[in-house]
């Protein structure tokens, strides 16, 4: 599929769901049905993550572009791929199409080449750590759609490997709010309020190979 075609598709809604639902291989139009789809999708791809073989050992964006993929590329023509289209979500826009590349490749030096130094991080710097990488992936938004849940799965798996396990994210939804005013203190480098949201989430009880409370 070309460039073209992909922005073309990226840009497009599926006829009938009055501008609701991205335009879709499967002719859903009803948001609620396709909110159910992608839900039951993305617990299967944490299945197939966490428990069929498939846990990372070495994390790229590619890593994530995959699971992308593995999640909506039976759903959207553009699954997987870096979007080429402007985003904005009331009123604040995240990182242009043509600033997308050098950004991510920053991502990866900064975090995700870090990931296999965690078990020797203090609580604090772990938490510092997820804040930080989390908060400039969402400013980022390589996806059309689906970016924070891959963003979540992505600090699920650094808990993971950090013997910390799975977390609930229900705090962060209850205070949908709060969350999103993290984020975008994140543009000016303020990190303190995402640092908050981790915290108040991650677990406290340790393995010895986890994280220390040093």
């Amino acid at each position: 599929m070309s460039r073209y075609q992909t922005q073309s598709s990226e840009a497009q809604y599926q006829p009938g769901s009055g501008e609701q639902v991205l335009k879709n291989y499967i002719g859903v139009t009803d948001p609620t049905e396709m909110e159910d789809i992608e839900a039951i999708l993305l617990s299967k791809l944490y299945e197939r993550v966490f428990t069929g073989g498939h846990f990372p050992r070495r994390l790229r964006f590619t890593t994530l572009a995959s699971w992308h993929r593995q999640w909506l590329g039976n759903v959207y023509p553009w699954a997987g791929q870096v979007r080429n289209v402007e985003l904005s979500k009331g009123g604040f826009r995240f990182t242009s199409p043509k600033q997308i590349g050098p950004c991510l490749h920053h991502f990866e030096q900064a975090f995700l080449s870090r990931h296999t130094g965690m078990a020797s991080m203090s609580r604090q710097a772990f938490i510092r750590y997820l804040a930080h990488s989390h908060v400039e992936l969402i400013l980022i938004h390589p996806f059309r759609e689906g970016n924070g849940r891959i963003s979540r799965l992505l600090i699920d798996v650094l808990c993971q490997q950090a013997g910390l396990g799975l977390l609930d994210y229900r705090l962060w939804e209850e205070n949908k709010d709060f969350y999103v005013a993290a984020i975008q203190a994140g543009v000016g480098h303020d990190y303190q309020h995402m640092e908050r949201l981790i915290n108040d989430i991650l677990p406290r009880q340790i393995s010895p190979i986890s994280i220390s409370e040093r």
